[in-house]
């Protein structure tokens, strides 16, 4: 019920800006279906990104389960994809800061062996 009025509450705020862009109203009826519609299609899509991930054989939904769910939309899956590299090259970057300063704290330890302990626990933790 708090989700379903958080949905109700963000759609009437977007209806009033639109209404205030296009000098235009919505009445509360408008509002309370464009509500329940929305209601309605993000349920529609957990399901569906929940099956792409039973599909392959996983329980977690990835980006990629996303992006499948976003294919008819060109300019949607083309934001989606655009964040997801964005998102890919600043987990990079950190993991290459993480190593840098472990290596230097480290100075004195033999290569290889705690920095594939760090490094399999953060790909647990990405997973």
């Amino acid at each position: 019920q708090r989700l379903k009025a958080a949905v109700h509450y963000t759609v009437g705020c977007l209806c009033q800006d639109v209404a205030e862009d296009k000098d235009m109203q919505f009445s509360k009826q408008t509002i309370a279906a464009i509500s329940e519609i929305t209601f309605r299609q993000c349920e529609n899509f957990a399901k569906d990104l929940e099956m792409f991930a039973r599909h392959a054989k996983r329980s977690t939904v990835t980006t990629e389960d996303v992006k499948l769910l976003a294919r008819r939309s060109n300019s949607l899956l083309k934001y989606i994809t655009q964040k997801s590299e964005e998102l890919a090259s600043s987990n990079m970057e950190q993991k290459e800061k993480k190593k840098k300063k472990s290596s230097a704290a480290k100075g004195g330890r033999t290569f290889g062996e705690p920095e594939a302990a760090v490094t399999e626990s953060e790909d647990s933790n990405m997973a």
